[in-house]
């Protein structure tokens, strides 16, 4: 895929709003980028979408460069911070491997004057961030609760967390939120880390503790196909359906066929990525504001709208 990877409109209304302004006056500027390896299908989206967005940018602007750096866990990106400051950045864009052990190392980049954006899991201190780009974290909560209330009535649901972060605990505390009064309760929650293997494991264990489980909160696609493999094996049929979440290309596929253990889905794109970065460069190359907060909805997918989010040529 070339652009149409990046299929928000907030970046192609962008690119096509900044090019026009752009190359009248060239600026050099460098922006760092700095995301999590590839550690599962989500992330693995976020490098896609950093290095294509990279390199549209790039070719728009010919005095930008754009580093892009991808680190496996939080202490080896904060050494990437220091690789990148080293580099002299105008910019940076971080996507922070967690939100306690990033803090301070990114408060050390703005200390030197760098324009700092925060896409996705919030710092713990969200003064540093001059712009800030996510899904709607409790919006995504919400709407998987109310699909839970909606659609089971009564019954126990088990929770799969992700790591210990800022939109973990938006999503979490929304999704409880939108449960209240319903007939639908939380049996177990526990963090899987947004990986399939963890959630494997964690969805041994809580088959193991309770006889009779009637859905499943994956909160990520990743966690909900380890989820599913572990239910295969067990042979478990209590279980009606899993909710997952990200709009990976294989659910979605699964929604559109009619899956009975995947009938829906909530969307939240790695390409939110790519927004961050053309509104950075906004900042250097168009005249107009770009500090703020820039949200990307979190949508229902289901059977009816499943095509708007099938993209069969993605990496995610």
């Amino acid at each position: 895929m070339k652009m149409t990877a990046i299929k928000l409109a907030a970046t192609a209304g962008l690119l096509a709003g900044l090019s026009t302004a752009a190359i009248a006056q060239q600026k050099n500027v460098t922006i760092g980028v700095s995301i999590p390896a590839a550690t599962h299908g989500w992330t693995g989206g976020v490098v896609y979408h950093a290095q294509e967005a990279a390199k549209a940018l790039e070719k728009t602007y010919p005095g930008l460069k754009v580093v892009v750096k991808t680190s496996p866990d939080g202490a080896s990106q904060a050494n990437a911070l220091d690789d990148l400051s080293a580099q002299k950045m105008d910019a940076l864009v971080v996507l922070p491997f967690n939100s306690d052990e990033l803090t301070d190392p990114v408060r050390a980049v703005k200390k030197r004057g760098t324009f700092v954006t925060v896409v996705d899991r919030g710092l713990k201190d969200p003064s540093i961030q001059d712009i800030y780009v996510a899904g709607n974290n409790p919006e995504f909560g919400r709407v998987a609760g109310k699909y839970m209330a909606d659609t089971l009535k009564q019954g126990n649901v088990v929770v799969f967390r992700g790591i210990p972060t800022v939109i973990d605990e938006e999503r979490v505390t929304n999704f409880e939120k939108a449960l209240a009064g319903s007939g639908v309760k939380v049996l177990d929650k526990q963090y899987a880390n947004w990986n399939r293997d963890d959630a494997f494991r964690v969805m041994q264990d809580y088959l193991a503790k309770h006889p009779k489980i009637d859905a499943v909160w994956a909160s990520d696609d990743d966690m909900a196909l380890g989820a599913m493999e572990a239910i295969r094996q067990a042979k478990r049929e209590d279980i009606k359906f899993i909710l997952g979440g990200a709009g990976m290309k294989d659910m979605v596929k699964k929604v559109m066929d009619g899956d009975k253990m995947i009938p829906a889905d909530v969307s939240y794109p790695p390409a939110m990525i790519a927004t961050a970065l053309f509104v950075t460069a906004g900042q250097f190359y168009a005249n107009a504001p770009m500090r703020g907060t820039y949200v990307i909805n979190a949508e229902l997918i289901t059977k009816d709208n499943a095509k708007n989010h099938y993209y069969p040529d993605s990496p995610f």
